[in-house]
C-alpha cells in the first residue's frame, strides 16, 4: 500500500526538492504552504509522514502546526520530520512537541531517504 507524505514548506523548491527525492520512493504526495494549510490538509489527507519546515510565514509555524498535527485524534499516528534552516535550539522544542527526526538545512536528500527508512523500517 502505498503511503501518504505531505511536505510543508513556504518554499517550492524545498517541496521540489523532496518531492523529487521521494516519489521513486513509492510515496502519494501532498503540499502545503503554511502551517495552517499543513493542519488542514493533514486532516483531510491523513498523511503517514509530515516533513515540515520550522519556520514560515503565516499564524502558525511549523512547531505549532505538528504540535495541533500530533494532538488531532484523525492524524496523531503520524509521524513528523522536521527540517530547520535555523538553529539546533529549535531542535529540543520539536522533539517535545513530538517530532521523530530533525534535520537541518540544507540537507542531503540521501540521507532523508535513509532517515524515513529508519522510521518506517521495512513497511515501504
Amino acid at each position: 500500500m502505498e503511503k501518504k507524505l505531505l511536505i510543508v514548506d513556504d518554499k517550492r523548491e524545498i517541496r521540489q526538492l523532496v518531492k523529487a527525492t521521494l516519489e521513486f520512493e513509492g510515496w502519494e504526495i501532498v503540499e502545503a504552504e503554511t502551517g495552517d494549510e499543513a493542519v488542514a490538509t493533514a486532516l483531510i489527507h491523513k498523511p503517514d509522514l509530515v516533513i515540515m519546515d520550522m519556520v514560515m510565514p503565516g499564524k502558525i509555524n511549523g512547531l505549532e502546526a505538528t504540535k495541533r498535527i500530533m494532538s488531532d485524534p484523525a492524524t496523531t499516528g503520524c509521524k513528523v520530520i522536521m527540517l530547520s534552516g535555523s538553529d539546533l535550539e529549535l531542535r529540543d522544542a520539536a522533539l517535545e512537541a513530538g517530532v521523530v527526526e530533525f534535520i537541518q538545512k540544507p540537507f542531503s536528500p540521501l540521507d532523508l531517504i535513509h532517515k524515513i527508512e529508519a522510521i518506517f523500517g521495512d513497511e515501504g
